[in-house]
Order: C-alpha cells, then structure tokens, then sequence
C-alpha cells in the first residue's frame, strides 16, 4: 500500500502539473479564474430550489405591487439601489445571486425610463441571459477539455516509468515490478481522474449553468407580463408557469405566499 501512494503521489504531480499547466496555456485568465469558482460552486452548492422559487415569487409580486400602486417613482429607488432596497433586502436567496439581481434591475431601469414593446423586452432578456451565460460556457467547456486529457497524461506517465523501469531490467523482477506498478497507477490516475472526477465536475457545472438559465427565464416570464400591462398576481403566475415541474410551487403554495405580502402591507 505503502508503494501505492508513494507512486500515486508522483505521478499526480506529473499528470496534475501537466494538466494545469495545460489549462492555463489553453484559456484566458479569466476563464481559467472562472473555471476554478465553477467547479467548486458545482461541487458545493445545489442550484435554485422550490423555496428559492418562491421567494422570487413573493419579491416580484411585492415588487410590481409598489409599481402599480406607486408608479415608477415609488420603485426607482429600489431598482437604482437594490443593496439598500427594503423589498430585496427581505429576500436573501434573491439578493445572493449578483445575476438575477443586475437582471431584473437593469431591466425596469430601462423599461422605465423608455417606451419598449413586450416583444423588445422579451428580445433584450433574451440577449441578456445569452450574454450572462456564454463566458460560463467557455469555462465549462475547458473543465471538459482538461478531462479530455487527462487519460493522454495518464499514458506519458506511463511511458515514463516503463523508460525508467529499462534502466533496472537487471536489478530483479521485485524491483522491476515496482518500477511497473508506479507506470500502472498513472494509467490509472489518469482515466480516474478523468471519468470519475473531471468530467462529471464539468457536466455539473453545465447543470448549474442551465438552472441558472432557468431562474432568469422565470424573471424574463414575469417583466414580459408586466411589460403587456398584466396585473402582478397574473405576472406571477406567467413566471410560475415557466418553473419547471419539480421545482414548480403549486398554485396553492404561491397564493398563499402572495396573500402572506398583502397581509403585511
């Protein structure tokens, strides 16, 4: 076991190296940053849950009530300084999440401040949540390039400690065993790490990206609404309708959440 690790220890350090150093020369520096927060987020965190749904339910309804019953003036203040706002302060999962936030704020600032159809509205989310997203997609995508390459390394690992077991081909097939045993474990290091960690690191930043995808479009579904003259509880219902099934609150669940907003005010 002893020889095992000592093996394991050296030819990560072969194959790691060489896969970093792979990365970097690969990718800007901001998507090599970014590849590195991608995968530990993936690895820590859970996307957008149903409770997390339905906070952003009660705060778009909060939100659009102040508007209809206010007008633009009495949520500028909100949209201009979410960091200070009273109603995105009151809902944490929301305010965690700088996309969402910048999202839904850019996005009122301009459609109070211009005259946009639906149909420009829904094309200038659209943009958005493409813009948003396609600088996480080149990092995930050079996660999934390192995996590629990681069974290759694990091979040149090999090679090596077969070069180096040449040189010991007369000292006894226990010495000779050893030096082959340290080639084998970097073959297999190298498709391990590859298949049982890298990758499925890559697939799931890839999920997380889609379920952010999907958070924004639940906002998008809602502005859109707003932007046709919907009142609130039906923009809600246009932003509930875009959750999908598993996550999706029931239409019980967000009544009783909205009646819980008008109670308070």
């Amino acid at each position: 076991m002893g020889v095992i690790i000592e093996a394991a220890v050296l030819e990560m350090v072969i194959i790691g190296g060489s896969a970093f150093g792979g990365y970097v020369i690969a990718n800007p520096m901001k998507i090599v940053k970014m590849g590195f927060k991608l995968s530990i987020k993936a690895m820590t965190a859970k996307g957008p849950q149903k409770k997390d749904y339905i906070e952003l339910l009660q705060m778009l309804f909060q939100l659009f009530q102040a508007f209809r019953k206010e007008g633009p003036q009495g949520i500028e203040k909100h949209v201009e300084e979410p960091e200070k706002s009273e109603i995105f302060k009151a809902y944490p999962s929301f305010m965690h999440n700088h996309h969402a936030v910048d999202f839904l704020c850019d996005t009122m600032k301009v459609t109070l401040s211009a005259e946009l159809s639906p149909y420009d509205v829904d094309d200038l989310l659209d943009a958005d949540i493409k813009g948003i997203h396609a600088e996480e997609h080149l990092a995930q995508h050079a996660i999934a390039a390192v995996a590629g390459g990681f069974p290759g390394l694990g091979i040149v690992a090999a090679v090596l400690g077969i070069v180096k077991t040449m040189g010991v081909l007369t000292a006894g097939t226990e010495v000779i065993g050893e030096y082959v045993a340290h080639a084998l474990v970097g073959t297999m290091l190298g498709v391990f790490c590859a298949y049982g960690l890298i990758e499925p690191t890559a697939t799931k930043i890839a999920a997380d990206i889609e379920a952010e995808g999907r958070y924004l479009g639940c906002i998008k579904a809602a502005l859109v609404a707003l932007q046709r003259g919907a009142p609130p509880i039906v923009c809600v219902e246009y932003a509930r309708r875009s959750i999908m099934p598993e996550e999706r609150p029931t239409f019980a669940e967000v009544d009783k959440a909205t009646k819980e907003i008008k109670k308070a005010a």
